[in-house]
Formats: C-alpha cells, structure tokens, sequence
C-alpha cells in the first residue's frame, strides 16, 4: 500500500487541468454508459453506476450530462457502443501497468496504447502478465491538514475500510469495493474533504525505480491517461525521494 498516495497526488493535481481542458467529462460520461448498460441505471443497484456518477459530481459535471449518459447506457437514448477493455504492459525498470479502457473502436486504440508504450521505453505484457499483482480496493485520500487522525481512524474503520495509513501530510483510506458507498457516506457525514475517492487497482508489491527511470514511467502514466479511451493506467513503481521533491510531492 506505502507510495500509492504519491501517485494518487500526482493525479489529483493533473485532474485540474484535465476539467478545465473539459476532457475529463467525455471520459465520465462513457463510464456511466458502461456502469448503466453492464448494471443497469439505479446507482442505489449498481455499485460501478454509483462510484462513476459520484466522480463526476466530484468534478461538477453538469447534472444533464450526467443523466445523458445513464440513458444512453440502458438504451433510452441512442448512443455508441462501448467495449471495455484491460491492457497489461510493463514500463522502465520492470514496473508493471494495468491500464483500463473504454473505447468505441479497439482497433484504433490497442495499437495506440502499443505505441505509446514503445515510445517510452515500455511494452504490451500478456493477459495476466501483470494483473496478478493487483487487488481492486476502494481509496481515498485525505489532507492530513488539519485532520484528527483518531477520529479519521474511527470513521473509516466503522465505514468498513480496511487500512488507513499516513504517507507525508497525505492519509490513504482502503477497503473493499463494495464499501464504495458507506465509506463515502461517512466521510461527509464527519465533514472529512476528500482529494480522490475512487474504485482502483491497488499492487500487492512494489518496485522501487531509479530516478531516471521513475521520470521515464511519470512520462507514460501522464501520456496513457491523456488518452481519450484511457479511464486509467495503474503502476506498481514506487518514486524515489529526489523525483518526488521535483514534483513538489
């Protein structure tokens, strides 16, 4: 679990300059297709509905667009096909990526995933080359600003999280999926601010990468999230101290 509030910080702060490109939205939007059409469209009923509608409501997308998508994923509306997609790849120094897509054509985007991996010193792995080192968990993270770290503890154990854990002036709050909506329910109820709340790929372990290499991965990460059919790319590299402190983390 230690380092994965750095790479969710380092999220956090490209996340702003995400919603003012308006990217970001369009991104939200096929995830709420996806959760609707695989689900169906009562957030209440379906855990991946509720997790992506809250995110865009995190990132005020507008409530029209938001009920837009839900239509348009359960059929009400006419809308694209969406097929979800899981690609498994390996950066500088051996670290693995896990990198989930929605996209309207696999044929434009696998082969774009591909070159933006070889660009940068990374490949495509098999299926199950990487995701075997991988849990999908629940996180949050919290400023530690301000913060009562025992009543945060209590909050979230109640919530029924499974560790809580300081990284800097960061807390990373992780559980099971389905813990989703408590745990977000919880957290506002106790006025606790929330940085990222979010379904994710967690590593069971970890790689620590020299600093050239960790500015080398940094560069893919930054490149496959930028990618319109990239919902996320999860790695198991750890930055060292000297990258961090140029990232101002």
């Amino acid at each position: 679990m230690a380092g994965h509030s750095k790479w969710a910080n380092i999220k956090h702060r490209k996340a702003a300059a995400d919603n003012k490109r308006g990217k970001i939205f369009s991104k939200m939007a096929r995830a709420i297709m996806a959760a609707a059409r695989t689900g169906g469209g009562d957030p209440e009923m379906n855990l991946s509905l509720r997790y992506a509608i809250t995110k865009a409501r995190a990132a005020n997308m507008p409530r029209d667009n938001i009920d837009r998508a839900v239509k348009k994923g359960t059929g009400e509306l006419a809308g694209e096909e969406i097929s979800e997609l899981t690609y498994e790849g390996y950066g500088p120094g051996g670290a693995g990526i896990v990198i989930s897509a929605l996209t309207d054509n696999s044929n434009r985007t696998s082969p774009e995933i591909k070159f933006l991996l070889e660009k940068r010193g990374g490949h495509l792995g098999k299926p199950g080359s990487v995701a075997w080192n991988f849990e999908k968990k629940v996180l949050f993270t919290v400023s530690a600003e301000d913060q009562d770290e025992d009543e945060l503890i209590m909050v979230a154990l109640e919530a029924g999280a499974e560790d809580i854990e300081r990284d800097g002036d960061v807390f990373s709050i992780t559980g099971p999926p389905d813990a989703f909506g408590a745990l977000i329910g919880a957290l506002e109820n106790a006025g606790v601010k929330t940085q990222t709340n979010e379904v994710t790929m967690i590593p069971k372990t970890r790689v620590m990468l020299e600093p050239a290499d960790a500015r080398k991965m940094i560069k893919i990460i930054e490149a496959l999230e930028d990618h319109d059919d990239i919902q996320s790319a999860i790695t198991n590299a750890d930055l060292p101290d000297e990258v961090l402190a140029e990232l101002g983390g």
